[in-house]
């Protein structure tokens, strides 16, 4: 006799699905706002009157607030509950995306701030729902955020120029607002749901509802041991993260000045050569659980991940002819290493509250390396008039990450 699922377990399924999607529509907004601008930034620059280091302020102001308000957007996610918080991360987005179209410098500064603010909101509190709600499902639910969120800064990146084109830069920026609303629209009333189910299912003391344990309180919990095991896994964690995140940023920053110098390609060429750097991405985000689903080890996919990283900058350093292999392989790794990491964090937290702030911990050192990451590469570029160097630091670095997270996937002790 064929058996069916019960009518609560189907609308278990649904729930979780319409959660899941309103999610993703979320993590379309986490990336989307900054990478619209780099392709319009010289219209802009033009118009606001702004020198090339002004321009170049819009676009790393919010990288800049990711590195520095990670910790009070931990303190604010576990003071208000995720819910809450990715629904002021969306309006927030909102609220930035139209300032920073507003056409005067003050407004952009002031519109790329809260930009960079709400983002880093979100990015500390979807992990945090990840792990509280997808947490045997954590490594492809962070692989389809992942995939999304680049998803995201490809379409804008190739479409904003189309839109000024037609309608002006103001125009094609403010446009991209309609993502926040559209993910608003489906996170509202999803944050309800959950927020009304942790209500209901919090555990009372005398009528009063008892708080979720801190961090502090979940690590008291554990064994010595397990303690240690914990906070050596964020620390290694933190190393890699900010491994992957220095080279995401000097990679995007200057692939296509380097692809333009090295190989002679034209401006043009050399921009569009690049993109499959971001758009490979998605395919990396994917890869990485359907390993994990085969099962493969933390272990193994992340040393995979790390080989096809480094071929980047060796690849272009020894055999710069096959480029469009280097940059695929490393586009691939970038979006399934950020999934590994995150993974980890999500799987081998003891709760919620640690994952939450273990995923602070590795995204401030993370961002607070990519800030630097353009700039030192342009430094040591410039000092040592050539690519070579540059590209050994990046490779360097990426060693050095791949050392970290070759201890870190290593499997925990049972």
């Amino acid at each position: 006799m064929t058996s069916y699922p019960s009518p609560s377990a189907r609308d278990d399924g649904a729930r979780a699905g319409l959660l899941l999607a309103a999610l993703l529509l979320v993590a379309l907004n986490l990336r989307a706002p900054i990478t619209s601008l780099p392709p319009v930034v010289d219209d802009v620059a033009a118009a606001l009157g702004l020198t090339s280091a002004g321009a170049g302020l819009l676009t790393s102001v919010p990288v800049l607030c990711f590195a520095l308000c990670t910790p009070l957007a931990s303190v604010l996610v576990a003071r208000a509950g995720p819910e809450l918080a990715l629904g002021a991360s969306m309006a927030g987005i909102l609220a930035g995306t139209l300032l920073r179209s507003g056409g005067s410098v003050p407004a952009a500064l002031v519109g790329s701030a809260v930009l960079g603010i709400a983002i880093t909101i979100g990015n500390v509190a979807v992990p945090v729902v990840i792990t509280r709600d997808f947490r045997r499902r954590a490594a492809a639910v962070t692989g389809a955020y992942s995939a999304t969120m680049n998803l995201g800064s490809t379409f804008t990146t190739m479409l904003t120029v189309p839109l000024a084109t037609a309608f002006g830069w103001q125009w094609a920026l403010a446009g991209w607002g309609v993502l926040a609303v559209v993910a608003l629209a489906a996170w509202v009333p999803a944050g309800r749901r959950l927020a009304a189910r942790g209500r209901a299912a919090a555990p009372r003391d005398g009528g009063a509802r008892v708080r979720p344990p801190s961090a502090r309180a979940e690590l008291d919990a554990l064994e010595p041991p397990a303690r240690s095991a914990v906070r050596r896994l964020v620390v290694l964690l933190s190393v890699a993260f900010a491994g992957q995140a220095f080279g995401y940023y000097a990679v995007t920053a200057w692939l296509p000045e380097i692809l333009h110098d090295r190989l002679g390609m034209s401006a043009a060429g050399a921009g569009s050569a690049a993109a499959p750097f971001q758009l490979c991405a998605v395919v990396g985000s994917f890869l990485v659980p359907a390993a994990f689903s085969r099962g493969l080890s933390a272990r193994t996919v992340a040393v995979a991940m790390a080989a096809m990283w480094i071929s980047l900058p060796l690849g272009l350093l020894l055999a710069p002819g096959l480029w469009w292999l280097w940059v695929g392989l490393a586009g691939a790794a970038q979006g399934g290493n950020f999934t590994v990491i995150f993974t980890l964090v999500a799987q081998r937290s003891p709760g919620v509250a640690v994952a939450r702030r273990s995923s602070a911990v590795v995204q401030t050192a993370g961002y607070g390396c990519a800030v630097l990451a353009p700039t030192v590469m342009g430094a040591v570029h410039e000092a040592s008039h050539g690519w070579t160097a540059p590209l050994a630091l990046v490779a360097g670095v990426l060693a050095t990450m791949a050392a970290a997270m070759w201890v870190a996937s290593a499997r925990p002790a049972s």
